[in-house]
């Protein structure tokens, strides 16, 4: 199975309501789609930015796609902000402070990766695709964390490490409620 043909995350599908309909949502390092698709289906408009010419050919038909190498170009998307931004099986911290840049005021970061300890059950083992403890409650200190988990998952078997946090105005920083679903 192509990366991102797989079933949309569990943890992606979780908290996908704290979007607002119809909101904009970037899927970065996109793959197949599999998020796009899932938002798309939700009635967000997606973009999708990937360094793979086939796979941007592949999501095409959901939205915008941009081919791009985030690692070694400039960033395609300098000065826009969305209301969403997917991050799923993927670790390059120097784009931190772009992809928190691209939350718009209230936008909602979902991030999920491969964290230490990952490396006694497979790849990716380098510690540099690896985040360390709390890594992401740290990257993610100035937004509002409504939920973060940190620890080994089965089937397959890996360590992750995942947050879901809001930008939010000084106005919505008290009291606001994210409904939790299952």
């Amino acid at each position: 199975m192509l990366h991102g043909q797989e079933p949309t995350s569990s943890w992606v599908a979780r908290w996908s309501h704290l979007l607002p309909s119809g909101s904009t949502l970037l899927d970065l390092a996109c793959g197949q789609g599999r998020h796009m698709r899932h938002f798309a289906a939700l009635g967000h408009t997606v973009t999708g930015v990937d360094r793979n010419p086939d796979a941007i050919a592949a999501v095409g038909p959901l939205g915008e796609a941009i081919c791009a190498d985030i690692e070694n170009g400039p960033w395609p998307l300098q000065g826009r902000t969305f209301g969403g931004v997917v991050v799923t099986n993927y670790l390059w911290r120097p784009l931190w402070p772009h992809i928190l840049d691209s939350l718009a005021l209230n936008g909602v970061l979902i991030y999920e990766t491969f964290s230490a300890g990952n490396e006694s059950v497979g790849k990716p083992s380098r510690p540099d695709f690896l985040l360390q403890p709390a890594e992401l409650l740290t990257t993610c200190k100035d937004l509002r964390v409504v939920a973060f988990e940190e620890g080994f998952l089965d089937q397959p078997e890996r360590f992750v490490q995942r947050i879901v946090a809001v930008r939010e105005s000084l106005e919505t920083q008290t009291p606001a409620r994210y409904p939790l679903h299952h």
